[in-house]
């Protein structure tokens, strides 16, 4: 492996794209399909100085690290006060409604299509592509032609989503390991998912409210210097996860929970923690995308059939847009505003690190095919949402 090779190819990519990242923002190219797509190119031409391994502790690391601090900052974004009459509205409905029906509409459609697999493969299918990527939706949560309440609804769903599919994916895991025998008899699965819904958000308050409020007297009192405000994003990200992670609770949704009760009332304070954890954020999902370039998609396109066209294309489309349809009937949105919120249901950063957690724990028995059809459909994912992100969000304004 030449790690090195890597990380310096990532550096001249952020510095390339960044001198052009404003032109971007006004174009149908995004940062991420610019670094996919050397990825891509880079693998095809088998250069030695930059091959690695999916399985990789690297890859694994960059990608947890990526959604740790994406989260941590899409909670610090949501504003507590409003955080429960958003969760009654449409967020709510499409977390409690939309998702569920997203996981039941892409099981029965992988059954459909890939009726030679198991039933734990195929919910393992439908969960890690239910949770949308909060990185590939910034183009649109960061729109000014796109209202705020819709801005708001995805942010919030983003972020909660992937936190919210991770115990029964763990489920599916267990069981294509160790076979049925591993949910039946103690009810230990049962008390698994209790301890990750509910330590997490508890853990992860704690270590956001406490380590705010400790920023902010410390600011308080001059004692603390603008940098290490805006380093205190990662740390309270990577502490929130680790102290849930160490009581087996959900890290991630801790991640998000430390963002979204953040003790600090400080504008200026909050901003600065803000934008350093955004930038951290952009710069690990870029350079995941590239590392998925280099070495996800040379490994699993030899596996992709026509039917992994067929359910990727579906699985962005009627699995993702009907469910988010019929959970805002009644909210009063017209359609074009349900068909946006549907489309930009982008799959990224979350799919990719639970494909990477099923590799790290199953090896060489990961279901090869199902990890195939995953790859395919965040690549598309990264091109469509890309391309269409601009467009769509200036048709509000029209």
């Amino acid at each position: 492996m030449h790690d090195h090779q890597i990380i310096v190819l990532g550096a001249l990519l952020t510095l390339a794209f960044g001198l052009f990242s404003k032109v971007s923002e006004r174009s149908p190219i995004s940062g991420p399909m610019i670094f996919v797509g050397v990825g891509i190119i880079v693998s095809l031409f088998n250069v030695k100085e930059f091959e690695l391994h999916l399985n990789t502790d690297m890859v694994k690391f960059v990608a947890e690290l990526t959604l740790i601090i994406i989260l941590f900052v899409d909670g610090s974004l949501i504003k507590i006060d409003r955080l429960r009459e958003a969760l009654s509205g449409i967020p709510g409905r499409l977390l409690l409604i939309g998702l569920p029906i997203t996981a039941i509409l892409g099981t029965v459609s992988a059954w459909l299509i890939f009726p030679e697999w198991g039933i734990w493969s195929i919910l393992l299918l439908a969960l890690i592509l239910s949770p949308t990527d909060a990185a590939l939706g910034q183009a649109v949560v960061k729109s000014e032609n796109v209202p705020e309440n819709i801005r708001r609804s995805v942010s919030i769903e983003s972020g909660l989503n992937d936190g919210m599919v991770l115990p029964p994916i763990w489920v599916c895991i267990a069981v294509l390991i160790s076979g049925d025998a591993a949910i039946s008899g103690d009810g230990q699965w049962v008390k698994y998912i209790i301890m990750q819904l509910t330590l997490g958000p508890l853990l992860g308050f704690a270590v956001g409210h406490i380590g705010g409020r400790l920023i902010e007297y410390a600011d308080s009192k001059d004692w603390m210097n603008h940098t290490f405000q805006q380093l205190a994003s990662f740390a309270l990200a990577i502490l929130a996860f680790s102290v849930a992670e160490l009581f087996h609770g959900n890290g991630f949704i801790a991640a998000f929970v430390a963002g979204l009760t953040l003790g600090v009332s400080s504008h200026e304070v909050r901003e600065r923690i803000q934008e350093f954890g955004e930038a951290q954020g952009q710069l690990f999902s870029l350079f995941i995308f590239l590392l998925i370039g280099l070495t996800a998609i040379p490994v699993f396109s030899d596996y992709w059939t026509m039917n992994a066209f067929i359910y990727a294309i579906l699985s962005l489309t009627v699995i993702r847009i009907l469910p988010v349809v019929l959970s805002l009937k009644g909210t009063g949105l017209d359609n074009y505003s349900k068909l946006f919120i549907g489309w930009f249901g982008p799959r990224g950063i979350a799919s990719i690190l639970y494909l990477l957690i099923v590799v790290g724990d199953m090896g060489e028995s990961a279901p090869m095919e199902v990890l195939a059809v995953i790859i395919l459909t965040v690549l598309l994912s990264v091109f469509a949402h890309g391309i269409s992100a601009v467009f769509m969000a200036k048709k509000f304004s029209d």
